[in-house]
């Protein structure tokens, strides 16, 4: 018989669980730069993993072949630092990125000049964007606050750098510790399916992690190349700016060519209008066009379906559907995250049939 007693227990019984979990998010809020800081580590192990491996069938013991990794990943660090941070900073600032006054007059003078054009080819469309409102609709003060927020960030991550490094280096050191030490703490109900599934994701996501650096610096050579050879001012930071882009799957490409158009379009300012600023922007967005179906091609089906084992509309599919519920950040980690999924699912599930299909090539 249910009495009073047993319902008040079970009111707090609730409440307390629920006071529990309040604290337990609380508490993950509070540290969640530790917990970006141990995500980051962990990437980064994926990433060093493969040349730990490599040093270590070449006779380096464990721990030099950990330290030897991670010097070199150093020197990369520093070499950049040397060669084009500054570099980078002094061509946003000819380019006026930060100044968000300079950036609406550049549109002002590249909308009259627009308008100019138009007028001249007898092309009756000054009307339309004079209703539309084009030149006070457009607000570009997100492109300061972007970059802004851009380089304090890199300004400041030195801490955050020394921390992923140093959790790193323990991470690969007492890799075999800490599997051990894993071992002892699982139910042992499902002991071979998770370690299974430890090794098969770390294996994957190394691949994968390895594949995205090579692609963005593939890129990246690519978009420099091409706004080299149409003697596109700041070059670099262009090409460095969409390159990352390229992290945010097929949306960012679009955006970087957007992004490339407009700032080709800023640095011709003073040049003539349609016969080198207009038709050297629409050589520079080709180019980058050609650049993507190089990518998606070539570069995205051999890190994307080679190394998560996976079809590329498979992938497709995957981050779209992330992108409709998580937006920017649940299409950066679809891959990965659907790459787990699927690894646990063939471990755990191995004769579902939906399982047994888009796993038939883990």
């Amino acid at each position: 018989m249910i009495t009073s007693k047993i319902i008040a227990n079970g009111l707090l019984r609730a409440l307390g669980i629920l006071v529990l979990i309040g604290l337990g998010l609380y508490f993950l809020y509070t540290i969640q730069t530790v917990i970006i800081y141990l995500i980051g580590a962990l990437v980064f192990s994926l990433i060093c993993n493969p040349i730990v491996e490599l040093l270590k069938k070449m006779k380096f013991s464990n721990f030099w072949a950990v330290v030897i990794t991670l010097l070199f990943f150093v020197f990369l660090l520093i070499l950049f630092s040397l060669l084009f941070v500054p570099l980078i900073s002094t061509q946003v600032q000819s380019l006026s990125l930060l100044n968000r006054d300079e950036i609406q007059h550049n549109f002002s003078v590249i909308y009259s000049d627009f308008i100019l054009y138009l007028n001249q080819h007898d092309l009756a469309l000054e009307s339309v964007f004079k209703e539309l409102d084009v030149a006070s609709t457009l607000n570009f003060n997100f492109i300061p606050s972007i970059l802004n927020h851009f380089f304090s960030t890199l300004s400041s991550i030195g801490i955050g750098i020394a921390t992923v490094f140093f959790i790193t280096f323990f991470i690969l050191k007492d890799k075999t510790v800490f599997w051990i030490s894993f071992q002892k703490i699982i139910p042992d109900k499902f002991e071979d399916e998770i370690l299974n599934s430890i090794q098969k994701i770390y294996h994957l996501l190394s691949r994968y992690f390895i594949g995205l650096l090579l692609q963005l610096f593939i890129v990246f050579i690519l978009y420099f190349i091409v706004l080299a050879v149409f003697d596109v001012k700041n070059a670099l930071i262009i090409a460095f700016l969409c390159a990352i882009l390229n992290i945010i799957p097929y949306v960012g490409p679009l955006i970087g060519t957007f992004l490339a158009a407009t700032l080709t379009l800023i640095g011709g300012i003073g040049s003539d209008f349609q016969t080198e600023m207009l038709p050297t922007t629409i050589y520079v967005v080709i180019g980058f066009f050609i650049v993507q179906i190089i990518d998606n091609n070539v570069n995205q089906p051999l890190i994307f379906s080679n190394s998560t084992k996976s079809h590329p509309l498979e992938i497709f599919l995957v981050i779209l559907i992330a992108g409709f519920i998580s937006g920017i950040t649940g299409m950066i980690i679809a891959v990965p995250f659907y790459t787990i999924i699927k690894v646990l699912a063939k471990e755990f599930f191995p004769n579902n049939k939906i399982v047994k299909v888009i796993t038939r090539k883990i």
